[in-house]
């Protein structure tokens, strides 16, 4: 996608995305994450559609939602969704910011000792929070973390967002023949791979997530399985200050004989994160097909 010509639509949206991102920037970081989080929720959601998806898919999950708490998650996930846009442009003053973030959960220590031991692992995360904060998690304490990326529609977009993701990334991985390749030889090599499994995937298996059938790609339990990989399920929470981070390492996926069944253990685990922490989920993926 990103050898595309650009058109004139490209043109234009990725001129009004840089000079949004330009101006967050001339903020200090601290007003800058909270002011795309404003934006974001009350100028562009609503005009992009962002609202009416948020809607359909509270609507097809948890439909027993009242109005009103139907409305503070479609707010918070909208402001949720422009912090970390922001704060993926914001690579080197974000980990100063943060500085060393806590790990926590029952995975936590498997996790650093298979780091440690440079057995190969295979973090599995969704759209929650900011799954970034995973990266820096790791890179505070001397650890790389490859990351598996869709690229783009849009070519000039993909080409500073890519660059933006150096700063997490060691290094980003697009979802195509050569990222696969990159993949394969990092577990070889006893590296470590982040991927988020809450992306439609057509070619997927029919699994389940928030109670509806979610297609799935399972890639993670395929590599898990083959490079005898640890598969533990990790997140990157947003604290009630709405800048920090806490990364909840869940307890690691047990190997069976099916990747299918080890992927739905995944989606179990971001099934529960999404639960305890709805307003920090990215609503707007067509996640269900069905909205």
């Amino acid at each position: 996608m990103a050898d595309k010509k650009p058109t004139l639509a490209h043109r234009v949206t990725d001129a009004a995305a840089r000079g949004l991102i330009g101006l967050g920037r001339l903020l200090p970081y601290r007003w800058r994450v909270p002011f795309m989080g404003w934006i974001t929720s009350r100028v562009l959601a609503p005009v992009t559609g962002w609202n009416r998806r948020v809607r359909s898919n509270l609507a097809l999950v948890l439909p027993d939602l009242d109005r009103a708490e139907a409305r503070r998650i479609r707010l918070a996930a909208t402001d949720n969704a422009g912090r970390q846009i922001i704060e993926t442009y914001s690579g080197p003053d974000m980990a100063a910011e943060l500085g060393h973030v806590p790990m926590t959960g029952p995975g936590a220590n498997a996790l650093l000792e298979a780091l440690a031991a440079r057995r190969p692992v295979i973090l599995a995360s969704g759209h929650i929070g900011n799954y970034e904060a995973i990266a820096l998690a790791l890179k505070s304490r001397g650890f790389g973390l490859g990351v598996l990326y869709r690229p783009m529609s849009n070519p000039l977009f993909n080409a500073h967002y890519v660059k933006a993701l150096d700063h997490f990334a060691a290094p980003p991985i697009p979802t195509d023949r050569r990222g696969v390749i990159k993949v394969v030889r990092l577990l070889r090599d006893g590296g470590t791979v982040g991927i988020n499994v809450d992306v439609r995937n057509r070619a997927g298996a029919p699994l389940t997530f928030m109670g509806q059938t979610a297609m799935t790609a399972t890639s993670a339990g395929k590599w898990a399985l083959k490079y005898n990989a640890l598969l533990v399920p990790a997140y990157g929470i947003r604290q009630p200050d709405g800048i920090a981070f806490e990364v909840y390492v869940d307890a690691p996926v047990a190997h069976t004989d099916d990747p299918a069944e080890m992927t739905q253990a995944v989606n179990d685990s971001l099934d529960r994160q999404v639960r305890a922490h709805p307003g920090q989920w990215f609503w707007m993926h067509r996640r269900w097909g069905k909205t």
